[in-house]
């Protein structure tokens, strides 16, 4: 890495004597603008629309125009004239709680080097601002423009990130979410399951830019072919999910199912596990319906013999009875 800024920490009467690296990289594959007809390179010319000559970058000078349309021009040297912070010192003006900067402030990451020949200073602050979980607020100037910046520590090293100014981060009032209605608690109970579900620590190395990997391989692909194009690829198949769920207790159902939890009562148990259990509860609670009604269907059918039994043997009795009377009528 080559360093982009040198100068020192204003720490009280402490000076810290740094280098400033760019902390991050944009792994984006770039392209060049060509003609399509013929694929030759597309070149811009700075051409003045007064004369119409190409103008070279040191004849340059930056204009601004007022919503009045009254221009200003100004050179290096007016810029020179504007109140900046020094251009080799980063002063520490506070040391805040780390916990009350709104992450949207951040805009850029460096990394700070120890440049001196006893970097005792600088580990002293690095391990200070570890011990008492603060982070310091500092200006920073860097291509004449001055920043509010946070100084932090990252893995023992000095971290600057620059901030937003607060006018720079807009207000924003949805019309869309006036009047909308409170969540109800069973919606609230399973997203908080599926959150409980989904939950893990955080290892940046588990995610990849898929696109960009996808778009790596079809440029080898490309360049595999021989003719700089890239080759037919097959449609993607369509996903069976539904474009859009209306039912917003049915999506949480659904996200659930996928996570692998069950819903009722939001515990950890196999979704496998507990469809066997039901199962088998279900087995045995159709098993015992089932001999109970048998038991209660013979109990039936011997009630009803018993019954019929009795009613004979009444009537076998009344029809002796009447034969022997019929008997002494005709005698």
């Amino acid at each position: 890495m080559r360093s982009i800024w040198k100068g020192s920490i204003a720490f009280g009467l402490v000076n810290v004597p740094v280098k400033v690296y760019t902390a991050t990289e944009d792994h984006d594959i770039r392209f060049h603008q060509v003609h399509a007809k013929d694929g030759g390179r597309i070149k811009y010319e700075r051409v003045c629309t007064v004369c119409g000559q190409s103008v070279q970058y040191t004849d340059i000078d930056k204009a601004y125009e007022s919503p009045d349309g009254d221009k200003v021009v100004l050179s290096d040297e007016d810029f020179a004239k504007l109140p900046v912070a020094e251009k080799h010192e980063i002063p520490v003006l506070q040391f805040v709680p780390s916990d009350q900067i709104d992450p949207v402030l951040f805009e850029k990451s460096y990394y700070l080097e120890p440049d001196s020949s006893t970097p005792k200073a600088y580990v002293l602050l690095a391990r200070t601002l570890e011990e008492i979980e603060r982070t310091a607020l500092v200006y920073f100037t860097l291509r004449q423009k001055t920043r509010l910046a946070a100084l932090r520590v990252r893995e023992g090293i000095l971290v600057l990130q620059t901030l937003l100014w607060p006018d720079e981060v807009r207000s924003v009032e949805f019309e869309s979410l006036d009047g909308v209605a409170e969540p109800r608690s069973q919606e609230i109970k399973m997203a908080e399951t599926l959150v409980e579900a989904m939950s893990d620590d955080f290892d940046p190395d588990q995610f990849t830019d898929e696109y960009q990997i996808e778009l790596k391989r079809l440029l080898d692909e490309a360049i595999a072919s021989g003719t700089g194009k890239v080759p037919e690829q097959p449609e993607p198949v369509p996903s069976g999910m539904d474009a859009e769920v209306v039912d917003l207790v049915a999506a949480l159902q659904r996200s659930l199912e996928a996570s692998g939890r069950r819903t009722a009562g939001g515990d950890g148990a196999e979704p496998k596990k507990t469809a066997k259990k039901a199962a088998a509860k279900s087995a045995s609670g159709k098993s015992g319906a089932a001999k109970s009604t048998a038991s209660k269907s013979a109990a039936k059918s011997t009630a009803s013999k018993s019954t019929a039994s009795k009613s004979a043997a009444k009537k076998a009795p009344a029809k002796k009875a009447a034969k022997k009377t019929a008997a002494r009528k005709g005698a």
